[in-house]
């Protein structure tokens, strides 16, 4: 295992996010850095868990939901099984909600095309 360490700007270059973010995962404890003086000390472990969190929020899972997962990698020794099982569980439910939302975008065209139909209708009253 590699005993390479991360600062808190090398992470933030590399993956394009503020340390505003690496802290506020911090708070919320899905990162867990060492100190070394004032400064935090991010592990290869924290790299990865980092990695995953930004994941899990480009698909649209909460915070709460983000936390959830990784405690399943952390806490059970077949975590990553049942992570992946769990992470594919929440899958189906994001694109059942995105489904949904795709039809419902597509009624609300539907309607604001025949609005404005019957609006320019009306104006050609005048």
């Amino acid at each position: 295992m590699s005993n390479q360490t991360y600062t808190t700007r090398s992470l933030c270059k590399e993956f394009a996010i503020t340390s505003r973010s690496i802290r506020f995962y911090e708070d919320q404890g899905l990162l867990f850095p060492t100190r070394d003086g004032q400064n935090r000390v991010f592990s290869r472990q924290d790299r990865v868990r980092l990695i995953l969190i930004l994941r899990g929020k480009r698909l649209g899972f909460t915070i709460a939901e983000i936390r959830e997962l990784l405690s399943l990698w952390d806490d059970t020794p077949a975590g990553s099984r049942l992570q992946l099982e769990e992470t594919l569980r929440r899958i189906a439910t994001k694109k059942t909600q995105l489904d949904q939302q795709l039809r419902d975008i597509a009624i609300l065209q539907l309607e604001l095309e025949q609005a404005e139909t019957r609006c320019r209708e009306a104006l050609l009253q005048y």
